[in-house]
């Protein structure tokens, strides 16, 4: 009893919140320009943004020429073709993939998707500090603590549901700056300062709680008037969504949102399906996307196809953002069929035709690695109608195939297959693909 989990509500949308609708057409407005942008690049530059018009720096940097095209053909100056077009990174509508950048899946259903173009806003709003980036005058470590408690501001401008003054959330910032760098025991020794104010590393926080404000308004998410600061219904809603998160997170169900990807994969193997993408979001929920991708990626190159298939499972419920490092897999041989299933999913696939996308030898190389992985942990009448989900007629024709693709586990599989196989004429063929297998014979 002392292990239960005490459940916290989930925090209520704020009073008035627009629905899904008209929040979709809040941030189609904020984000018309690098939409303009991105569509623009998708038709005028073949074979797409990163083939003629981006620079070779990793990021999809747009070239002089590309700008000042763009800037003729848009009636646009070069700056803002560029500012427009580093919102549509940051958004979504395009995206970087090694040295070229293309348009990206947010494009294609921009005008039909409410929840991808909200999902693109809320990708920007996440990055405010990098679409409008601070001074230079204003130390980085500074900025850097301006950023971390910038969610405690938002947090009370979302609870005060109207305009907030900006000395009150000057106040409330000094008082977490203080805390950060206290826990951080940055705090010089001796005795204390009489006020925040004094600590030996100040900052101008009015300056950096002015570039704060002006770079969330310039995402959409607050206004500025008169001293004053107050979120837009779509600050309001991202607030929320954000607090949700943190509820979810706290309330996981089965409790492994603390645990590490590849124990959390583990506890949600017994899991039913929508049981286990509760897990999936509390844990994803908890720390960073780009680490938590990370993470699960690591957790299926190992040995256990198993956690193979649940690490891509919950890069499923991490959606969108968790693109450009499932595309970097592709040439993985033991991800690559998971690899471009996902894909092709995020690309808009049929779902009775995404299998489609995998050549005969990668989709038999699916079907042992899953085969393996019922084997390690299944009933062994899983196993023998597992059979009927390969891609081959026949069983002879799948063995045939089994052997030549070259998966570690063949023999394995095989051999477990032969054993559980109520036919003993079928049994003793795989039992003898088995044993070929294991010896290099025909």
């Amino acid at each position: 009893m002392g292990n239960r989990r005490t459940r916290r509500p989930a925090p209520r949308p704020p009073e008035g919140t627009p629905a899904p609708a008209e929040l979709a057409r809040g941030a189609r407005a904020v984000l018309a320009a690098a939409a303009r942008v991105a569509r623009w690049a998708d038709a005028a530059l073949r074979p797409g943004p990163g083939g003629t018009g981006a620079t070779p720096d990793g990021k999809g940097t747009l070239s002089d020429a590309t700008a000042e095209r763009a800037a003729a053909e848009l009636g646009l100056t070069p700056a803002q073709v560029r500012a427009d077009w580093d919102t549509a990174r940051l958004s979504g509508l395009i995206e970087v993939h090694g040295d070229s950048a293309r348009p990206g899946w947010r494009l294609r259903v921009w005008d039909r998707d409410d929840t991808a173009v909200l999902r693109g806003w809320v990708a920007l709003f996440d990055a405010w500090s990098l679409a409008h980036p601070a001074p230079d005058d204003l130390a980085p470590a500074a900025v850097a603590e301006t950023v971390e408690a910038m969610p405690q501001v938002l947090s009370l401008l979302q609870l005060s549901a109207g305009p907030v003054p900006v000395p009150q959330l000057l106040d409330l910032l000094d008082q977490r700056v203080t805390e950060l760098r206290t826990e951080r025991c940055e705090i010089a020794d001796g005795p204390e300062p009489e006020t925040p104010a004094e600590a030996p590393r100040d900052a101008p926080l009015p300056a950096l709680l002015d570039w704060a404000l002006h770079g969330l308004a310039a995402v959409g998410a607050l206004t500025c008037a008169e001293g004053q600061a107050t979120l837009t219904p779509l600050g309001s809603w991202a607030v929320w969504v954000k607090l949700e998160q943190i509820c979810v997170a706290a309330q996981s169900p089965a409790g492994h949102f603390e645990q590490s990807a590849e124990d959390m994969l583990r506890g949600c193997a017994r899991l039913r399906p929508n049981a286990a993408r509760a897990e999936y979001r509390a844990w994803l929920a908890a720390r960073p996307v780009g680490s938590a991708v990370t993470d699960l990626l690591t957790a299926a190159r190992g040995e256990d196809a198993l956690l193979r298939g649940l690490a891509f499972e919950a890069l499923r419920v991490v959606g969108a953002p968790a693109e450009p490092d499932v595309r970097a897999v592709v040439e993985e041989s033991s991800l690559r069929p998971y690899a471009l299933l996902w894909l092709a999913e995020q690309e808009g696939a049929d779902p009775e035709d995404v299998h489609l996308v995998l050549t005969r030898e990668e989709s038999t190389w699916l079907w042992v690695d899953t085969a393996a992985a019922v084997a390690d942990h299944g009933e062994a009448d899983l196993l023998v109608r597992h059979l009927e989900s390969a891609v081959q007629p026949t069983v002879p024709a799948l063995l045939d195939e089994v052997r030549r693709v070259g998966h570690p586990r063949t023999v394995q599989v095989l051999v477990a297959l032969a054993a559980a196989h109520p036919d003993p004429a079928l049994a003793k063929a795989v039992r003898r693909a088995a044993f070929q297998v294991h010896t290099g014979g025909e």
